[in-house]
């Protein structure tokens, strides 16, 4: 199955605002360090980014948002992946933006919209 990569026109994430350190510090954010090369060039092994875990309690994710998400078939294992397609049935088509190292939907298919941990709002 082929996919293609969905961008938003603005690619850039911006670095953590005093808002966004203040919501981290109330527990209305969460760090999230990036351990593998499946997001280059958009964000770095080592990298730190903060992630509101409430994003989708009334909405669904949108496509481009880079999401935090547990794997659909190995529990506790953490991915990073941008949302490339929203399904009727509530569940997202993650890809890494640099496809060819990356273990995503094209892997393990669809992920429901209850293993979306949270949206990347910033880099920490």
């Amino acid at each position: 199955m082929e996919y293609a990569l969905v961008h938003p026109q603005s690619q850039g994430l911006r670095d953590a605002s005093s808002k966004e350190y203040l919501l981290w510090l109330l527990r209305q954010r969460r760090r999230f360090r990036i351990s593998g090369p499946s997001m280059l060039p958009f964000l770095q092994p080592g990298e730190e980014v903060l992630i509101d875990p409430m994003a989708y309690q009334t909405c669904r994710p949108k496509l481009g948002d880079v999401v935090v998400a547990e794997h659909p078939k190995q529990p506790g294992l953490r991915l990073v992946k941008r949302v490339i397609a929203v399904l009727d049935t509530g569940a997202c088509l993650l890809i890494g933006d640099n496809p060819d190292v990356s273990t995503d939907s094209r892997n393990f298919g669809a992920v429901s919209q209850q293993k979306i941990i949270g949206k990347v709002t910033s880099r920490f």
